[in-house]
């Protein structure tokens, strides 16, 4: 399997779809595409990926881009550790989880890029409309997450990994987060599978 990601190892997709392989216990190899100069929407990428965006998986003559559609697909046809719930509601809650992560939050996600994650750069205080949506945020994980429970659903998913992410671009900046929420971040991100990630080599920005 070839696995393509940012050339900054900053998206937060990349990253999700990075984790998935490595619960799977698949070998993969790693191909950088540099977004910031357009090498997304050069032909001999766009051939590969349908969406010219990172991450795109090829297995064989087979290639999937969208990172919850690649841990779907990984959860379908691999054998071995589960990505999703075993119990269809569960499951169905997990794949809630990422298609709202998606969708929602934009100010979040622009005035605390995962550069602050990652590569811990200083913002300005959040805006009224970002702490809107990180209140809606607390209030979404304290419902779905269970008093004294380590994850989202019983078992680890992959759910837990991209809100953990969510909630870490406002920990890591040292925004205000209730201590239970900060608590359960922490726990995910200690998880092998996503310090590997953390851990590569990054060029400066």
């Amino acid at each position: 399997m070839l696995l393509y990601v940012d050339a900054q190892y900053v998206s937060p997709y990349a990253m999700s779809a990075f984790v998935a392989l490595h619960e799977k216990e698949v070998p993969f190899r790693m191909q950088a595409v540099d977004l910031r100069n357009g090498q997304n929407r050069e032909p001999e990428y766009a051939t590969i990926s349908l969406t010219q965006r990172v991450p795109t998986l090829v297995h064989g003559d087979f290639a999937l881009s969208e990172s919850s559609a690649i841990a779907e697909y990984l959860h379908e046809t691999l054998p071995g550790n589960p990505l999703y719930p075993s119990d269809p509601r569960s499951r169905a809650k997990a794949r809630q989880v990422q298609a709202w992560l998606r969708s929602d939050l934009m100010p979040i996600r622009q005035e605390r890029s995962t550069e602050v994650v990652f590569y811990g750069c200083v913002r300005e205080p959040l805006s009224a409309a970002a702490h809107t949506a990180a209140e809606k945020l607390f209030a979404v994980v304290s419902a779905l997450l269970p008093t004294g429970s380590e994850n989202l659903f019983g078992a680890w998913c992959i759910a837990d990994v991209d809100l953990a992410l969510m909630l870490n671009r406002l920990v890591m900046h040292g925004d205000s987060v209730p201590k239970h929420l900060a608590s359960y971040a922490q726990r995910q991100w200690e998880r092998p599978s996503v310090q590997l990630w953390v851990q590569q080599p990054r060029h400066p920005l």
